[in-house]
């Protein structure tokens, strides 16, 4: 499946990066000539548009007169994702903007893949600008439901660790090797069902009365503690 996304960053490590997953780029504005002449090398389709068709583009999102066609990333199988050590699953999670702050914190982390409960291709054009196209280089898995998962990842040896403001900030007596850290919603959290079928809740240790962190930044401190 194929989107357009936009921005000079993502655009810029996607050419570093992933370069074989370029198909078009769209330019609306002049830029640095060395970044012009990687992007012709790694795709000679260049077009050159104006900004309304850019903005069209883009969705009315800040291009930065930069935009490219690209072939989207392939979620892999359960099989496959469950060879893994660490894994992060994500329920009822659907910013995208949030969802690829936590695939950014997660690659730079050491988590070996993600797994979402949606299967809305569409909506990972949105993930890919937002991790600025590190949702390229971790895998990814998509498991609708959530209940089903916990006993398959259990089976396969996995801790179940859940993210609630009631659970513990100690993890020094859990056994790490393998385990999988469930995150809910910012506002609504994990469910009750889920939380039940966790073997340990984890908490962030709040220092200041607050109710919540944003849930990327809960899940960057969540993923530093057990790793």
């Amino acid at each position: 499946m194929q989107a357009v996304i936009y921005g000079k960053q993502v655009v810029m490590r996607i050419l570093n990066s992933h370069q074989e997953k370029l198909q078009e780029i769209y330019l609306s504005k002049e830029i640095d000539k060395k970044f012009f002449f990687a992007l012709k090398k790694a795709c000679p389709n260049i077009i050159k548009v104006d900004n309304k068709k850019a903005q069209s583009l883009a969705k009315g999102g800040n291009h930065q007169g930069v935009l490219a066609k690209v072939e989207l990333p392939l979620a892999v199988s359960l099989k496959e994702i469950k060879k893994a050590q660490k894994l992060l699953v994500l329920c009822a999670i659907t910013d995208v903007g949030n969802i690829g702050g936590i695939f950014r914190s997660a690659y730079c982390l050491g988590m070996d893949g993600v797994i979402l409960d949606f299967a809305k291709e569409l909506a990972y054009e949105g993930i890919v600008r937002s991790s600025l196209g590190l949702m390229y280089d971790l895998p990814f898995s998509v498991a609708p439901n959530t209940l089903d998962l916990i006993n398959e990842l259990k089976t396969s040896g996995f801790l179940c660790l859940g993210a609630s403001m009631q659970g513990s900030s100690q993890v020094e007596n859990l056994s790490l090797k393998k385990c999988a850290l469930f995150l809910g919603s910012e506002h609504e959290g994990l469910s009750k069902k889920i939380l039940a079928k966790m073997d340990t809740i984890l908490s962030v240790k709040m220092r200041r009365d607050f109710d919540s962190l944003n849930v990327s930044v809960a899940a960057g401190i969540l993923m530093d503690k057990i790793n």
